[in-house]
């Protein structure tokens, strides 16, 4: 194939795939490469969903286990992750079957517990969460 190599300039690359996708050039493409890149994009989409989780889920925590820290900053960041996470589910609906899988619940709450206790140096917080994820994107509730 002709062009950028896949290898040496991802940017480059994408931009003459989709010139020739555009063209109809369909026998200069690179299938294997726009097929892997295609899968990354889903795999992105949840690694977002997972990190805005995270975060919103260490903050619950914080808000929790560290009420004297309780304040705006706090709320905002709760309320901001919530709409985030609002928003990729809007953008890509199947995403919420994630919150189905045990395995990726789990993960997100290590990273939520380890934000938690690099942040506020407490080690009280729950193996797993005490929350279901309704509670935890429902933009009126915080965990007493």
């Amino acid at each position: 194939m002709a062009g950028t190599p896949y290898q040496s300039d991802v940017a480059a690359w994408s931009r003459e795939q989709a010139r020739m996708l555009r063209a109809r050039r369909f026998e200069a493409l690179d299938i294997e490469h726009i097929a892997e890149e295609i899968e990354d994009v889903g795999k992105s989409e949840q690694r977002e969903l997972a990190s805005r989780l995270a975060v919103l889920m260490a903050h619950l925590l914080k808000w929790r286990y560290q009420p004297e820290g309780r304040g705006n900053s706090w709320r905002r960041t709760i309320g901001v992750q919530r709409k985030d996470v609002a928003y990729a589910l809007k953008e890509s609906p199947s995403l919420r079957a994630k919150f189905d899988d045990p395995e990726w619940m789990d993960l997100v709450w290590a990273k939520a517990v380890a934000q938690a206790a690099a942040e506020t140096d407490l080690e009280v917080f729950p193996e797993t969460s005490p929350w279901t994820i309704d509670e935890v994107l429902n933009q009126d509730w915080l965990p007493d």
